[in-house]
């Protein structure tokens, strides 16, 4: 039987295979964009995702250097026609990780 998120299980297995997170969240976020002239006739339902990551790779790198080590996972989705449209990254060491989650469980 054929996924019904073939774009997603690409995104989510290239990062697992290249950066063994500690956190991977894929948010797809195609339905908020659908209407957009840019999407007119696309067919695609995977189209802009929000993709959060924690990794150690990202230790001793800055944000754009995080940031093209995934698009460089992700080029052959990026470039081909009802692939993925708009990615949003959030990059992080498990250590700016476990920071973000304890400020946000003292929101709560």
């Amino acid at each position: 039987m054929a996924s019904l998120t073939p774009v997603e299980d690409v995104i989510r297995e290239k990062i697992t295979a290249a950066l063994q997170p500690t956190t991977l969240e894929i948010h797809n976020d195609s339905h908020l964009h659908a209407h957009h002239q840019a999407m007119q006739g696309v067919t695609s339902k995977e189209t802009h995702f929000r993709v959060i990551i924690a990794s150690e790779a990202f230790q001793s790198k800055m944000q754009p250097a995080r940031h093209r080590l995934v698009y460089s996972l992700l080029k052959d989705e990026l470039a081909q026609e009802g692939g993925i449209h708009a990615l949003q990254l959030r990059t992080m060491t498990p250590e700016e990780d476990a920071k973000r989650r304890a400020r946000e469980a003292e929101v709560e």
